[in-house]
């Protein structure tokens, strides 16, 4: 498990960059992609706050967790910050969430376009890997 976690140290990066979704007001004219960096660079643009509270659910609580869960496996921490690291990836999860809610929402709006990219299953795979892994981290009971 040690492993697979210091993996997530580079596919977490890779998943911020790679394309969520391609979305167009007119397909005819192409379809723009949006990844975890573009998107939160028109968010720092348009709301702070929003951007603020998305850096830190898609960028710093999965990364935060998998270093915590890294240092775990070491045993360079304490089996009793689990629970905390757990929260985090939790956090991360509601980030997943909140990708797929804005894609039901756009394509409900009409004459907009929205696919779903690769980014997309890459960063919730990871998340979901972060989980089990912490699941699988937690010590014998």
């Amino acid at each position: 498990m040690k492993y697979l976690n210091l993996t997530l140290l580079i596919l977490f990066p890779v998943a911020w960059f790679a394309p969520l979704l391609r979305a167009a007001i007119l397909p005819i004219f192409g379809m723009d992609e949006i990844s975890v960096i573009t998107g939160l660079q028109s968010l720092w643009e348009s709301d702070a706050g929003l951007a603020l509270l998305v850096t830190f659910l898609a960028i710093f609580a999965p990364y935060a967790k998998t270093i915590g869960l890294a240092l775990l496996h070491w045993n360079l921490l304490s089996p009793k910050t689990l629970p905390a690291l757990e929260i985090l990836g939790k956090l991360a999860m509601a980030d997943v969430f909140l990708i797929a809610l804005y894609i039901v929402i756009v394509k409900g709006a009409g004459h907009v376009t929205v696919e779903t990219a690769w980014g997309l299953y890459l960063f919730t795979a990871c998340v979901l890997a972060s989980i089990l892994i912490s699941w699988k981290s937690k010590p014998a009971a």
